[in-house]
């Protein structure tokens, strides 16, 4: 085992350009944790945000970026059961993906899904974990019921479409293009709403309304969102690319009986997050080892080129996930 390794490091908060290679001393596992040679990590908005300095990690974590990753397990914390070294795992990581080596919970570990490569696997965990969490855990939604997502072409709207769809929801999403909203449709959406050229809330009216919207736009979709709803209708939050401020009428929401709710899910508990991985491994991994579910990739770089990632993804063109060669 080497003492050092390859990482990229936030030199300080800014653009893109302040992320910048670097070599740190290979983590240790705590009791608990596992330590994972990566061989791909996957770039999530959230580590946008951490690089802009607009969200810092826990005080326990890596200040390195990178919140999940696919790789094998190299070494064990005291007290790990379940796994052992050599095993191929996908892994939500509380930070410090952007590297060689990264030490995370055993318990938020899942086995590569059959017949998946592992650049496919490092794109899973951040998705599937707030999908599966936010759709079905906070906001339940359940077969028949109408489904509304937003960025319908993004790693969460991806995953979103083909999991609501597989369980039996209709559903209707949003996406900024033709293009965007072709690929949502051969996921499962029902219908695909370019936001450019429609209005989403008329479109949903004409269908009788959602029962569930997943939201990461905010701003001016959270009173669009409320007109959007049947009573007893749920908003799940968990982004806000507009801002998280908007001028509604509460009385609407009182009206229709409404839930509003949201999450992050990095500052959850170790806890919490097992209990999430419990459920996928045991509703979710066999659909996707029996391929029923798949995997959106937009573009593959180099560990050392994550600037580039990073300014790729903020320019919004890319449909699905960006993930790092390590």
């Amino acid at each position: 085992m080497p003492t050092d390794m390859r990482a990229v490091e936030i030199t300080e908060p800014g653009a893109p350009e302040v992320l910048k290679p670097c070599t740190r001393p290979v983590p240790q596992p705590r009791a608990g944790e596992i330590l994972l040679r990566l061989e791909y990590a996957g770039v999530n908005r959230p580590d946008a945000l951490q690089r802009a300095g607009k969200y810092a990690p826990p005080p326990t974590a890596s200040d390195l970026p990178g919140l999940e990753g696919a790789g094998e397990v190299v070494a064990l914390g005291d007290g790990v059961t379940g796994l052992s070294i050599g095993d191929e795992v996908c892994a939500l990581l509380p930070g410090g993906g952007y590297a060689e080596y990264v030490a995370t919970p055993a318990a938020h570990c899942l086995p590569v899904p059959e017949g998946m490569s592992m650049a496919e696997a490092a794109c899973i965990p951040e998705n599937y974990f707030t999908v599966w969490s936010n759709v079905f855990m906070r906001g339940g939604l359940k077969a028949g019921e109408r489904f509304l997502v937003h960025g319908g072409s993004s790693g969460i709207g991806t995953t979103a479409i083909q999991l609501a769809h597989a369980f039996g929801a209709r559903v209707f999403t949003t996406a900024g293009n033709d293009t965007k909203c072709a690929v949502c449709s051969d996921l499962g959406a029902e219908r695909a709403i370019n936001y450019r050229e429609e209005d989403f809330v008329s479109v949903l009216k004409g269908e009788g309304g959602a029962d569930l919207i997943l939201d990461m736009v905010g701003g001016s979709y959270i009173a669009r969102n409320i007109k959007t709803l049947v009573p007893e209708g749920r908003m799940v939050h968990i982004a806000f690319l507009e801002g998280p401020m908007a001028e509604i009428n509460f009385a609407q929401i009182m009206a229709k009986r409404l839930t509003v709710t949201g999450s992050t899910l990095r500052p959850q508990s170790d806890l919490a997050k097992a209990r999430i991985a419990d459920e996928l491994r045991e509703h979710v991994w066999p659909l996707l080892s029996a391929g029923k579910l798949q995997v959106v990739m937009d573009s593959t770089f180099a560990l050392d080129d994550a600037a580039k990632a990073h300014a790729w993804m903020e320019t919004s063109n890319h449909i699905g996930k960006i993930v790092l060669k390590v």
